[in-house]
């Protein structure tokens, strides 16, 4: 599961202790809700389920696949699903690639989501072998599904809006820029990310 309300609590203080930037954002904005999910195949699948299309048709997607495949949609039944079937509830032809191959890694046991590496960068490796799985997918699920504190998702867009706010840089800092930025905050910035995604649309910073 992700970080706790009290593991970031304890890692945004460690943090704004010496960032003052850090410890204002929390004294406007306070303190960031958990954003935890569970670990394994399922929040996996439903992050491929989700990439580029709303909430909502995500959700639908979902929906119309546990109503076919089981609650779960477990590997072995998705592989057993024909290309139709899986149309039939809004996966498109590349989506179902990206699918199949994570459940055939898990199958397989190539890919075991219970004991990923210790250190980030080579869980991060073992995640990245999943066809539509890049490093941003690899870090958001480190970070919401196992709670990895030190884990820092730089590409992402709201966390380098919520950098240039917090920060008060002016402009947006590039993915460069924004791991650079990061890197005093280390082993919290697992928690300074959620932080920025909560105060990506605060006007008050």
């Amino acid at each position: 599961m992700g970080l706790t309300a009290e593991q970031l609590g304890e890692g945004l203080d460690a943090v704004a202790a010496h960032e003052p930037a850090i410890a204002r954002a929390l004294e406007i904005a306070g303190y960031p809700e958990p954003r935890i999910r569970s670990r394994g195949y399922a929040t996996l699948l439903r992050t491929i389920v989700g990439q580029q299309v709303s909430v909502a048709s995500a959700a639908s997607v979902w929906n119309k696949l546990e109503a076919a495949l089981g609650e779960g949609c477990a590997p072995d039944a998705l592989i057993a699903a024909d290309f139709d079937a899986l149309r039939a509830c809004g996966m498109s032809r590349q989506k179902q690639g990206y699918a199949r191959s994570l459940a055939e890694l898990v199958m397989s046991g190539a890919l075991d989501l219970e004991n990923l590496p210790a250190d980030d960068e080579a869980a991060i490796a073992e995640l990245v072998r999943i066809k539509g799985i890049g490093r941003w997918s690899a870090e958001i699920y480190l970070l919401f599904a196992e709670g990895r504190r030190d884990i820092w998702p730089a590409g992402d867009l709201a966390v380098q809006v919520g950098i240039e706010r917090i920060l008060a840089l002016g402009e947006r800092p590039s993915e460069k820029q924004t791991r650079a930025l990061a890197e005093p905050w280390s082993p919290h910035r697992g928690a300074i990310a959620i932080l920025t995604w909560h105060c990506y649309n605060n006007a008050a910073l």
